[in-house]
C-alpha cells in the first residue's frame, strides 16, 4: 500500500490518474457493500415477517395496515397496494379487471426487483476492470522503469528491481480492488435472486387471491 502512495506522490500523470481511478473504485465497491449487506438483510427478514402477517390478516384492508408496519423496506408493500388500484377513464380501463390488476402488479413488481439489484453493476463493473486498470499502472510503470535503465551508466540489481517491483505493486492493487467486489457481487446476486423468487411467488398469489 506505501507503494501505492509513493505512486500516487512520485509518479508521472498517467500514474497518479491509475490509483486514483484505483483508490476511486475501491471506495464506491465498499459503499455499495456496506449499504447492500444492511438493506438485503433487512429485506429478508421483512419479506419473511411480512408475507406471514399479511396472510394471517382477516382481510385485505387489514393486511395492508399491517404490511406499513412490518414491511420497513417497502418491498411488499407496493405489491399488496397494486391489488387495490383503479384506473377509471383510462385506456387500462377498457380491459377486463384482472387484466388491469395484472398489469399493474407486474409493474409493481419490476420496481422492487430493480431495487433489489440497484448496485450489482458496480460491483460487476468493479470487478472486471479494477485488474485491468492495475495492469496498465504495471506495464506503465515497468516502461519508465526500462527507460530509466537505458539512459543510466552504471546499473545494479537495486535499480532494476525497485522500479520493477514498485511497478508490480499496482497489478497486487487491482486485483485487492476487485476480489471484494467480486465476491460480494457473486453472494449477494445468490440473496437477490432468492428475494426475487419470494417476490415472484408473493405477486402469484396476490394475483390468484
Amino acid at each position: 500500500m506505501m507503494d501505492v502512495w509513493l505512486a500516487l506522490a512520485h509518479g508521472d500523470l498517467l500514474s497518479q490518474a491509475l490509483v486514483l481511478v484505483l483508490l476511486t473504485m475501491s471506495v464506491l465497491s465498499w459503499a455499495v457493500i456496506v449499504y447492500k449487506a444492511w438493506f438485503l438483510q433487512r429485506v429478508s427478514v421483512d419479506v419473511q415477517r411480512g408475507k406471514q402477517a399479511f396472510w394471517s390478516a382477516p382481510d385485505l384492508s387489514q393486511g395492508l395496515r399491517v404490511l406499513v408496519s412490518t414491511d420497513r423496506c417497502a418491498v411488499l408493500l407496493p405489491l399488496a397496494q397494486a391489488v387495490k388500484h383503479d384506473q377509471p377513464h383510462t385506456l387500462g380501463a377498457q380491459t377486463d379487471v384482472r387484466t388491469q390488476r395484472t398489469r399493474v402488479l407486474r409493474d409493481a413488481l419490476h420496481a422492487v426487483v430493480l431495487r433489489l439489484q440497484l448496485g450489482q453493476v458496480v460491483l460487476a463493473t468493479v470487478g472486471s476492470t479494477a485488474p485491468f486498470v492495475g495492469l496498465l499502472g504495471t506495464v506503465w510503470g515497468i516502461y519508465h522503469a526500462l527507460t530509466g535503465i537505458a539512459v543510466a551508466q552504471q546499473l545494479t540489481i537495486e535499480q532494476i528491481a525497485g522500479p520493477v517491483g514498485e511497478s508490480l505493486i499496482m497489478t497486487a492493487a487491482g486485483l485487492a480492488v476487485a476480489l471484494p467486489a467480486v465476491l460480494a457481487y457473486n453472494a449477494m446476486g445468490h440473496v437477490v435472486q432468492r428475494l426475487e423468487q419470494e417476490l415472484e411467488g408473493f405477486a402469484h398469489d396476490l394475483r390468484a387471491m
